[in-house]
């Protein structure tokens, strides 16, 4: 790396009410020397966020534009009604759409449901915001629905929710761009997913040998080993030869009249 090079780091988005720090804490013992940072983004500029670069992953709610973005559905919530703790419909453990059909209905401009056809009757105007219909809930105006999450990101003592049956279900995927698929992508969808520290699926790998590959560098080695005794063994000969010729000349074996030749010939002093 030079010094023009930034340090690796991953950037996270992720809309209200999901909920990454299992995810994050699993990363930060994975990859400690990559920084992960999380941004809050809400649900409707999710994808913009993530087109635009502003960040390499982000956990949205579906649907997104798969012509331009990769996603991995990741779990399906469940639809409640947020309604005030003395209201009618808490007498039961779940209702359907059509309980709430003499009931004001909410509908944030921020809904995250996709409705067709609002059940019940309609407000008079739509509230900005899920946060401003929390407040006209407790404040007795009408009721909301809302993914579980959502319900419990706004809790308030005063409020309570049902579950919904029939309502339409918001899911949550981790999405990035099509064109933008990286390595650290792909260590966070192996975290999203359960997968071992040690799989390596998504990276590559390093190429495994053929078998022909094997057996052609087995040979070699075999080759090569054959080879160093054979010259370890003549490098050995050729050392006793020479031990022969200086022991018949310059060590006295023999006589003293025959020659260092002899010598060098018997290895052994002659017999008187």
């Amino acid at each position: 790396m030079t010094g023009s090079e930034a340090p690796p780091s991953f950037r996270l988005a992720y809309v209200p009410g999901v909920t990454p720090d299992k995810w994050v804490r699993i990363w930060n013992e994975r990859l400690p020397d990559v920084p992960l940072a999380l941004t809050q983004v809400p649900a409707a500029g999710a994808a913009g966020v993530l087109l635009d670069d502003g960040a390499d992953a982000g956990l949205v709610r579906l649907p997104v534009d798969r012509t331009l973005l990769s996603a991995i559905p990741l779990y399906t919530e469940t639809t409640v009604v947020l309604i005030p703790r003395d209201h009618l419909v808490t007498a039961a453990d779940e209702v359907t759409v059509a309980d709430l059909a003499d009931e004001i209905v909410l509908h944030p401009l921020d809904d995250v449901l996709g409705w067709e056809r609002l059940p019940g009757r309609p407000a008079l105007e739509r509230p900005a915001t899920t946060a401003d219909a929390v407040e006209l809930v407790a404040a007795g105006i009408g009721v909301l629905l809302v993914p579980l999450s959502l319900a419990r990101l706004h809790h308030r003592k005063d409020l309570t929710y049902r579950t919904v049956t029939d309502a339409p279900a918001s899911g949550v995927a981790l999405s990035w761009p099509e064109d933008a698929h990286t390595d650290l992508v792909e260590d966070f969808i192996g975290i999203v997913r359960g997968r071992t520290v040690n799989s390596t699926r998504g990276r590559q790998p390093e190429p495994a040998r053929s078998k022909d590959d094997k057996q052609t560098a087995g040979k070699q080695a075999s080759g090569k080993q054959a080879s160093g005794k054979q010259t370890g063994g003549a490098r050995r000969g050729t050392g006793g030869s020479h031990r022969g010729t200086t022991g018949g000349n310059g060590y006295g074996y023999g006589n003293g009249k025959g020659k260092g030749r002899s010598g060098g010939r018997g290895g052994k002093p002659r017999r008187h």
